[in-house]
């Protein structure tokens, strides 16, 4: 195989450039079960309070497992803690469902929508055997006359609904004006900076919102984020940006701490990470219980020391 000649943007890093940060929300279970409302309001507002915008009903929040209800009362929940006007995003999830793919992410999108939110289109397999030019077509669509829908591209190491872009699909979603931006979770840094490089050339305004959770120093070349390690420590990830755009060069052990707890919490199997989050929130006793959602994977039950070591170097105190 002929080697790959590195992305001309990877020698480009833009300090003191502000980031936009959007945490994947974790969604709290209680031990029955349940989910956990009042650990998710004061998760919610914590985060809103530290300067990210809030993603709910993403795979952090149990997207593909919650029933319509469920998903419903998630989105009430996020209303009435954040208050009108208070941006945050939602996943519009349609894999398995029956009937016309547009009117499918319609209703899911007008759902969101009437709860204040910004809808973020999560894939289906029922676009994986489409052309190019006829992907780009059902997401014009879905997307047409809304006032910003943000696109997503997810490898099958996550699930099997997703899809990373060829260069000629992701092209024609730039051309989609209500399309403002996509979260990329493809793992590949390359891919990601070549993504960076079309959007440069083609359309500045787009946002590329990294999904990489093993690679968040991708925002030095431009990238911002959508992902489920902010969940964890949103204040650190508010205050990494924040070095960053000033120039502070504690921006590097901050970034350094941060990447550490990405590696050891969304290491294999990776949809575990979401006990990881909720051990540390836990830990930090943020939240009232460690559960996840029933069918959620789980980590070993020595997670807490895995997790003790992340808290200790990112300076945060543990009350459990």
């Amino acid at each position: 195989m002929a080697a790959q000649s590195l992305p001309q943007i990877l020698g480009r890093t833009r300090p003191g450039r502000r980031i936009e940060g959007i945490a994947a929300a974790l969604l709290p279970y209680q031990t029955d079960g349940s989910i956990d409302f009042q650990s998710f309001a004061a998760h919610l507002a914590a985060t809103h309070r530290a300067g990210l915008v809030n993603a709910v009903n993403m795979d952090t929040g149990y997207a593909n497992l919650l029933s319509a209800g469920e998903k419903e009362a998630v989105l009430r929940c996020t209303r009435d803690t954040l208050g009108p006007g208070a941006p945050f995003v939602a996943g519009a999830f349609v894999e398995g469902a029956e009937g016309d793919l547009v009117e499918l992410y319609a209703r899911e999108m007008d759902g969101i929508q009437a709860y204040g939110g910004t809808p973020i289109l999560f894939q289906t397999s029922r676009t994986h055997g489409l052309s190019p030019a006829e992907k780009v077509a059902v997401y014009a669509e879905v997307c047409r006359d809304r006032d910003r829908v943000i696109g997503f591209e997810l490898s099958r190491v996550f699930a099997p609904n997703g899809e990373i872009w060829c260069e000629e699909t992701f092209r024609g979603m730039l051309e989609i004006p209500e399309l403002i931006g996509a979260k990329h979770s493809s793992l590949s840094k390359l891919e990601e900076l070549r993504r960076l490089e079309l959007r440069d050339e083609l359309r500045p305004d787009f946002r590329v919102y990294t999904g990489n959770d093993l690679g968040i120093d991708i925002v030095e070349y431009g990238s911002d984020y959508l992902l489920g390690l902010a969940t964890f420590c949103p204040e650190k990830f508010a205050e990494r940006d924040r070095c960053w755009e000033m120039g502070d060069a504690a921006y590097l052990e901050l970034a350094e701490a941060l990447q550490y707890l990405g590696a050891v919490a969304f290491r294999t199997p990776v949809p575990a990470y979401k006990h990881s989050a909720a051990h540390f929130l836990y830990m930090q006793g943020r939240l009232d219980s460690p559960a996840t959602h029933p069918r959620s994977p789980e980590r070993p039950a020595w997670e807490p020391e895995m997790m003790a070591s992340c808290l200790e170097r990112l300076g945060l105190e543990r009350v459990r």
